[in-house]
């Protein structure tokens, strides 16, 4: 099984793609959140000039936030500094769009966005529509060796709902999905497998990558502890985001029922009242603000993140690889650089 990181995007974000590539992991996938984190090429060049071994990619490029050539520019550039170690994840966007008060793209136009990219880093000439009007377009001198387009760069697909696996079965190389629960993580597979053979496509040609953050926890240590909080109360949180927003569509449980009003009641309160996304998004999936710090219970982080003791993470990732994931990686909170370490040790004895 590979192992990768999740890392909030940075300038100095290299050091720890390159800590990660010390300590043995596969993957670093960097955060393309605008109005949260510097530039993801930017983080990514630099990673790939820093690093020599390790895979890169965009851990989720929103599609809607680039005119399709300029990403798969943006990739080509990359695969001339880190050939073969380039890999491109894209989705319709939850933190992305949501911290400029948007919601989730249309499949149909990710659908495209794809297809446009795959051709022209194929070297092909693509028809695309572009301010309305189709347009024919392809690499015009990429013999000149500004940028690459082989190897091939992988492009992977975060999908959750039954109309986004289709997609994936349908054009990715790769399926990216976030797991909290491992129940929901091995439910989540056993659909994405069924959407695959549906359209006749063998399961086992689709790369697979579970997505978490947690807390490794020490001997004794409670599940709610100031380390664990801050390690993983950022994505447990992320739950009460999406529950008042209506930006995703959640089920809330009955034991929960009442801290999501109780959140939406703090929701509420936040002004301009139509631009509440600029207060509910700060330090989205990377750090908690103190009006939230009373949602995060020990059970909470138990129940929606990877916090857990080490021999109780280790036999949740061989549940994950026993049923077919390849990868899973791991998501890094700001100020939070040893749990890398913590994360080597698990992995390494799994």
């Amino acid at each position: 099984m590979d192992f990768g990181v999740g890392i909030p995007t940075a300038v100095d974000s290299w050091k720890l793609a390159k800590r990660a590539e010390t300590l043995g992991f596969s993957h670093a996938w960097l955060y393309d959140t605008q109005m949260l984190c510097a530039d993801v090429f930017v983080g990514l060049a630099l990673a790939a000039a820093n690093t020599s071994r390790i895979h890169l990619g965009t851990g989720v490029l929103v599609p809607s936030n680039r005119i399709a050539p300029v990403t798969a520019n943006a990739v080509a550039s990359l695969n001339r500094l880190a050939p073969g170690r380039i890999e491109l994840g894209v989705g319709t966007g939850f933190t992305a769009r949501a911290t400029m008060g948007l919601r989730a793209m249309r499949l149909a136009d990710l659908r495209e966005h794809v297809r446009v990219v795959r051709a022209l880093l194929a070297g092909e000439t693509v028809d695309a529509e572009l301010e309305g009007v189709r347009r024919t377009l392809r690499f015009l001198e990429p013999e000149r060796g500004l940028i690459d387009l082989q190897p091939r760069v992988p492009i992977h697909v975060s999908a959750f709902g039954p109309k986004a696996r289709a997609l994936v079965a349908e054009v990715a190389d790769g399926w990216m999905h976030f797991v909290g629960r491992l129940r929901s993580g091995l439910r989540d597979l056993g659909e994405m497998l069924a959407a695959c053979r549906d359209r006749g496509r063998a399961p086992e040609s689709l790369y697979k990558t579970a997505f978490t953050m947690g807390c490794v926890l020490r001997d004794g240590e409670p599940a709610d502890s100031a380390r664990a909080r801050a390690q993983a109360g950022p994505l447990a949180v992320t739950f009460f985001h999406a529950a008042v927003e209506g930006s995703l569509r959640i089920r809330i449980p009955s034991n929960l029922a009442a801290a999501v009003d109780e959140y939406r009641t703090l929701y509420e309160s936040y002004e301009p009242a139509d631009a509440r996304y600029l207060h509910l998004h700060r330090g989205h999936f990377m750090w908690l603000r103190p009006e939230e710090e009373r949602f995060v219970t020990a059970d909470l982080l138990r129940d929606l993140t990877f916090t857990a003791t080490a021999p109780e993470l280790r036999d949740r990732i061989r549940a994950l690889r026993d049923a077919g994931y390849q990868q899973l990686a791991v998501c890094l909170t700001p100020g939070q650089d040893e749990a890398l370490d913590d994360w080597a040790r698990v992995i390494e004895s799994v």
